[in-house]
């Protein structure tokens, strides 16, 4: 921001002293924003004031309908899309009824230039200030500022209007990066998604459509008017957008009105649950969404298009965590790309990290990054400084997107790493503390334009100034040099397929008199709380299947309720009553007692191999005379057995087929030598590996080999699980892509030397001795 536009906002936001005391200063923005709009739309249209109301009084006469009046009345306007037809303004309002005055000059301008004060709820506001005294007091403050176009171009007056927004965020603890993103980000995106098309641009009579679907102020719109005026001044653009915040889309149309655009194609909603342009197409895309939002209010409506349309909605490719709508966005600003048959489009989208990386393979994060990539729409990823934007200091990335590449970027993606590329602000505004320059952003745009690989090359920038507070170290650690680095890759180079690495279950089961106790109580949910339940009331309890008095709570239901309210408040009212039920506790009751007579039977010992624990068991319960139901026989294995990495591996099935070991189709031993054994996986076993991508090779070769140099070697009896297929090529392993760009560029830094370290050591222990002895002494 320049001095003279910061100049310009303070005296603005000097209304604010008026208001000190009448006003909360959460209302100050609400106030000063339309006032300092109104004054602004007063300045334009001065020069064409004579000449409106003297077409109005010719038109007056001919009692038109509102529409038909404002069409002969804007021929007087000086080619500008609104006009007002009150003969005051700002100076000419007097004190007295001066309420009604503002009103009636208010509903005096052009239908689209009167909304924009209504949606500020900018009459209720006179009312408030009319009743507090203060209207006349805050009007004559406003008229004498002056904001003319002369004084004050449309570029300037956007950056008044977004520090005076920045300040209105501060004093109201709203986000103030919510409304609008920094300029000299505007600057970057809007160069990087422009130059490629700078030729095209240049020549006569080129029409050219720009949208942002988050709007804000207009800032991104207004920076893509102005950079295609500066290559071609008779170029056409026509701008578009949709904006949630009522306030920022009134200085938005406000904007766009002064500039000349049909204001009727800037719109106010939820882009993402209700687009009002979705029959829309454009040629340039621009947009800053918010960071890290979630969409849980419309998650219906996107879920619903998701399923029901498919790739002929927005979000066919998949659906984000519902805590980050991020991704949502870059979807939605696909679907609006003109055909590359017409031309093709491009878009620009600053993104935080999370789209990155979140996900893995099969989530709906990186299903939305392979559509992108396999679709090749992903030109190039520009890693930014941190401490950029008002609201955060988080890293941030430009992703620019184009379904009409050049041939040298076809199939390929450019990553720029600019987060050296700042200088340190002298006052911080937000969490901004630093900014990139001219410099800066010709560097960038540069090693795009020329789709260079840019090795680490030490940037001429000052090092971090590091606090002098504490005791410093006689051999601080060497920082790393500030870089600037650009790499390309392939697409297919970020993709991967995860495949699922299984390993046999080994258990063995034990009759121990422990293991068998554990049956008085059910292993689930109720497991903890009967355990309890029983050490309270159970002394008296008699073991036997006709026990009377086993089980029975019936006098303890109060006590046994207020203790599970403080301590197992996650038990729902069913498991409760199954609790107190009687029933509950003799059907455990008698699997403890069968699984006691099993035990003569088997005997005490431990058994490490799982595979004859059936027969076992139906042997010993054939002996005894014992009737054991599925529910019960799954119980009693479940407290008598446990893993043991010793013990023999469980079969799951005896194949017929050939042995094949990587897909788990092993050569069986002991008894089933000569047989194709399959065995039962370990889940806490279970591992993931992720095998880089190659489409010039069969899927299972790269697979086999992958498994065969990293997995095999290490872990013999392992295999790769063929169940797992991806959904889309129904090859194994699942699909998954990722952009680690971070692991891309960086550098390593060795550690320092561990005498240095231990010097620092001893003279930290040195002082500290040498202050004890001062305490002492």
């Amino acid at each position: 921001m320049t001095q003279t536009t910061n100049n310009l906002a303070s005296d603005s936001w000097a209304i604010a002293d008026l208001l000190r005391g009448d006003f909360k200063q959460s209302q100050y923005g609400r106030i000063i924003l339309p006032f300092c709009l109104l004054r602004r739309l007063e300045c334009v249209l001065e020069p064409t004031k004579e000449a409106v109301l003297a077409e109005q009084q010719k038109i007056q006469a001919m009692n038109l309908p509102e529409e038909a009046q404002e069409k002969m009345i804007l021929r007087a306007a000086g080619g500008l899309s609104f006009f007002n037809t009150s003969k005051m303004d700002l100076s000419k309002l007097g004190e007295a009824g001066i309420k009604a005055n503002l009103e009636s000059y208010i509903q005096s301008f052009s239908k689209d230039a009167r909304q924009i004060f209504e949606y500020f709820n900018f009459a209720e506001f006179i009312g408030q200030l009319n009743d507090a005294n203060l209207l006349y007091k805050v009007v004559q403050k406003v008229r004498t500022i002056d904001l003319s176009p002369k004084a004050v171009s449309n570029h300037d007056m956007g950056l008044v209007f977004e520090e005076l927004i920045r300040r209105f965020a501060e004093g109201s603890n709203e986000t103030a990066g919510e409304h609008f993103t920094p300029r000299d980000i505007v600057r970057l995106t809007t160069s990087l998604v422009f130059m490629e098309d700078d030729e095209a641009l240049t020549k006569l009579g080129i029409i050219r459509t720009i949208y942002d679907p988050t709007a804000g102020t207009g800032g991104f719109l207004s920076s893509g008017m102005e950079y295609v005026h500066e290559l071609n001044p008779e170029a056409v653009m026509r701008a578009y957008g949709q904006e949630l915040n009522p306030e920022s889309y009134a200085i938005c149309k406000a904007d766009m009105l002064i500039k000349g655009q049909d204001v009727s194609n800037i719109k106010l909603g939820n882009t993402l649950s209700n687009d009002q342009l979705y029959a829309d197409k454009f040629d340039y895309m621009l947009s800053n969404p918010p960071f890290g939002v979630d969409w849980k209010k419309i998650e219906q409506e996107i879920n619903d298009e998701h399923s029901q349309k498919g790739f002929d909605g927005r979000f066919g490719a998949g659906l984000p965590r519902v805590s980050d709508g991020s991704l949502l966005f870059l979807l939605h600003l696909i679907s609006k790309l003109r055909d590359s048959a017409d031309g093709g489009a491009r878009i620009g989208i600053i993104l935080n990290g999370s789209p990155l990386f979140t996900g893995g393979a099969g989530s709906g994060e990186s299903e939305i990054r392979r559509y992108i990539l396999e679709a090749d729409l992903l030109e190039a990823i520009v890693a930014l400084p941190t401490d950029m934007f008002y609201n955060t200091g988080i890293s941030t990335y430009v992703w620019v997107l184009s379904n009409k590449k050049a041939k040298a970027r076809k199939g390929l993606v450019q990553l720029i790493n600019g987060v050296n590329l700042c200088g340190k602000m002298r006052k911080s505004l937000g969490s901004k503390r630093n900014v990139m320059d001219d410099s800066d952003i010709a560097t960038i745009t540069k090693c795009f334009g020329d789709f260079e690989v840019v090795d680490a090359r030490e940037l001429d920038k000052p090092a971090e100034q590091k606090s002098s507070r504490g005791r410093q170290s006689a051999n601080p650690k060497t920082e790393a040099a500030k870089t600037f680095a650009a790499k390309i890759f392939k697409t297919h180079e970020f993709g991967y397929r995860r495949i699922t690495i299984e390993r046999p279950l080994r258990m063995s089961y034990q009759f121990s008199d422990e293991r068998i106790a554990s049956l008085r109580f059910e292993s689930g949910a109720l497991n903890a709380v009967m355990q309890w339940t029983y050490a309270e009331y159970g002394a008296a309890w008699i073991d036997a299947e006709l026990s009377a008095n086993y089980g029975d709570l019936s006098s303890h239901q109060d006590a046994i309720r207020r203790y599970i309210k403080l301590h197992f408040a996650d038990l729902k009212e069913k498991q409760i009553k199954d609790l107190l039920d009687r029933h509950t506790w003799c059907d455990q009751l008698v699997i403890m007692l069968k699984t006691h007579r099993l035990q003569v039977t088997i005997g005490s010992a431990q058994f490490d191999d799982m595979n004859a624990f059936d027969d076992v068991l139906a042997k010993a319960a054939k002996k005894q005379g014992i009737g054991l139901d599925a529910k019960e026989k799954k119980a009693i294995e479940a407290a008598v057995s446990w893993k043991n990495p010793d013990a023999q591996k469980v079969i799951k099935k005896i194949h017929k087929s050939k042995t094949d070991p990587i897909y788990g189709l092993f050569a069986g031993e002991g008894d089933n030598v000569g047989k194709t054994v399959e065995y039962k996986a370990d889940g806490d076993l279970r591992d993931a590996e992720n095998v880089a991508l190659d489409p010039s090779k069969n899927v299972n070769e790269i697979n086999e080999a992958y498994f065969k140099k990293e997995v095999q070697p290490h872990v013999q009896d392992a295999w790769i699980d063929a169940s797992k297929k991806d959904s889309k090529d129904q090859q194994i392993g699942i699909v998954g892509y990722e952009i680690p760009f971070n692991r891309h560029f960086y550098q390593y830094q060795p550690p320092r030397d561990l005498a240095e370290i231990d010097a620092d050591l001893d003279a930290v222990s040195a002082e500290i001795m040498k202050l004890l002895q001062e305490v002492h002494s």
